[in-house]
């Protein structure tokens, strides 16, 4: 992990995701929620092969440059690798691929560190954590996801944060892990207790008539739990 990269330090707590957003307002929403204390956006990458929908490219990553936010990059495409270099130029801090999407995890994640970027991989619900264990060397953040990429309007997985909790286990405890699929006030306190330490949401963030106080209801959400687990056992990811 590259613990001397300042990014680092902000990759924490919600982070909005702009696939649920007003793209005719994409700019001033994403600076509401950074206001209201999101440090980190999350920008959904899908390529119509690995997940069937097509969404966004550098291009949406370059027009946020100068957000004061970390820009986190989740590639939902296959053989991402060939594709880090325009996601870095364009301005992405965090380029996370997915261990599904490429037999080329170690080189993949070692170029995105060589661009500049820091280095996450996501796991889909059904892949055990193991390539964490292979590849954790070279990982700055590791993402469960708690809904089946690509499909709109799923139920967060219930049994995401045992996952998440073998996860930590496996890890580092100064490795973020990130959790994208389902986030709201009813989910984002279990996958906090469990170890998650980075949030994804969009709907529950973007799908409110005041996003700034849904950032704000979430963290308060999220910190409740980590709070009071805490208590009970105090470590790194506490």
């Amino acid at each position: 992990m590259s613990t001397t990269d300042p990014r680092l330090a902000r990759l924490k707590g919600v982070a909005p995701s702009i696939l649920a957003s007003d793209f005719g307002k994409l700019r001033s929403q994403v600076e509401e929620v950074v206001a209201a204390g999101a440090s980190v956006v999350h920008i959904d990458v899908m390529d119509g092969h690995f997940v069937p929908p097509i969404t966004m490219g550098p291009i949406v990553v370059d027009a946020l440059k100068g957000v004061d936010a970390i820009l986190d990059v989740h590639l939902m495409i296959e053989r991402p690798e060939r594709q880090l270099a325009d996601f870095a130029k364009a301005g992405a801090d965090v380029l996370t691929v997915h261990a599904e999407a490429t037999p080329q995890l170690h080189y993949a994640l070692g170029l995105a560190r060589e661009l500049g970027a820091l280095a996450g991989l996501a796991l889909c619900p059904g892949t055990p954590p193991d390539p964490l264990v292979e590849t954790a060397e070279l990982l700055d953040l590791a993402l469960a996801m708690t809904v089946n990429p690509g499909w709109g309007g799923q139920k967060f997985i219930t049994t995401s944060p045992a996952k998440i909790e073998r996860m930590a286990a496996l890890l580092p405890a100064d490795v973020p892990i990130e959790v994208d699929g389902g986030v709201d006030l009813d989910t984002i306190g279990v996958c906090a207790a469990a170890g998650a330490t980075v949030f994804v949401a969009g709907s529950a963030v973007f799908g409110k008539p005041d996003p700034g106080e849904a950032v704000r209801a979430l963290t308060a959400k999220a910190q409740e739990a980590q709070a009071a687990v805490a208590e009970r056992i105090p470590g790194p990811r506490g």
